[in-house]
């Protein structure tokens, strides 16, 4: 299932697009979206990625293990480890830290997440920078302008 997206224009700003409000995601708690982004030839690809709120914080990474390129989540929304602190991947247990996506232990020690730029926008959690195919609803407005509440990364 994918998620929807909504798109946000700030002048002089890159776009952003919405894919779920804060309060989708309890603090210290973890949640994954099946975007579509664009790449350089307008051609769309999967794009899976997890969003870990920590307090107003947030942050984002690909939805890839860099041991063998598998989902992080053993099942679904499944991401961190038994103690609620570090992001974990279901197949082999490596640990990556939630603040930088650096693995900590496991079979890819030292290697990183893919870093996915986000910023809190009107109380909504955005991937900011990445073009993403959109669903529109023809009867819903297009949103043109939002302010920045901080928090983001």
């Amino acid at each position: 299932m994918e998620t929807e997206v909504a798109q946000k224009e700030a002048p002089g700003e890159p776009i952003a697009y919405a894919i779920c409000s804060m309060s989708d995601i309890p603090s210290q708690r973890a949640r994954g979206f099946q975007l579509v982004r664009l790449d350089e030839n307008g051609q769309e690809k999967p794009f899976n990625i997890v969003v870990v709120r920590w307090g107003k914080q947030v942050f984002g990474y690909e939805n890839i293990c860099p041991h063998q390129q598998v989902n992080l989540d053993w099942e679904r929304n499944q991401f961190m480890d038994p103690n609620g602190i570090r992001l974990m991947c279901g197949k082999h247990g490596a640990l990556f830290e939630i603040g930088t996506g650096t693995c900590l232990d496991g079979p890819c020690k030292g290697d990183g997440l893919t870093p996915v730029p986000l910023a809190v926008l009107d109380n909504d959690i955005c991937v900011v920078g990445i073009p993403l195919a959109e669903e529109v609803d023809d009867d819903e407005e297009e949103i043109t302008s939002c302010s920045d509440e901080g928090g983001g990364v």
